[in-house]
């Protein structure tokens, strides 16, 4: 079973885009996979720093990130993409899952 943590846009959009986030969850859950939905995780809303470290905290526990429509205009996601990339995670659509590829500059020296 593969643990993808959702990531999208919120700021800014209608009731924070929780819905999509709840609908592709449900989705994506029906298919067997484990969801760490941020629209879950971020209960009750809290300041937008206090819930993306609640985030990527979250977003440790997974193996894949999963991006929502509208993610390239997202802050939020943009840190999250960001992490990911340095952790080498599979990057895919949310709809579909397949892999995105990214650009994302990132230089983090293994050790």
């Amino acid at each position: 079973m593969q643990v993808i943590y959702l990531s999208g846009p919120m700021s800014g959009i209608e009731n924070l885009n929780f819905p999509e986030f709840n609908r592709i969850a449900q989705q994506l859950r029906g298919l067997g996979h484990k969801v760490i939905n941020p629209a879950e995780v971020d209960q009750p809303v809290k300041e937008w720093s206090a819930c993306m470290r609640n985030d990527i905290a979250e977003l440790m526990k997974a193996d894949t990130l999963a991006l929502l429509k509208g993610w390239e205009t997202s802050s939020g996601a943009g840190v999250e993409i960001s992490i990911a990339a340095a952790l080498k995670m599979p990057i895919v659509d949310a709809y579909t899952l397949e892999p995105i590829e990214l650009n994302v500059n990132v230089d983090i020296k293994s050790a």
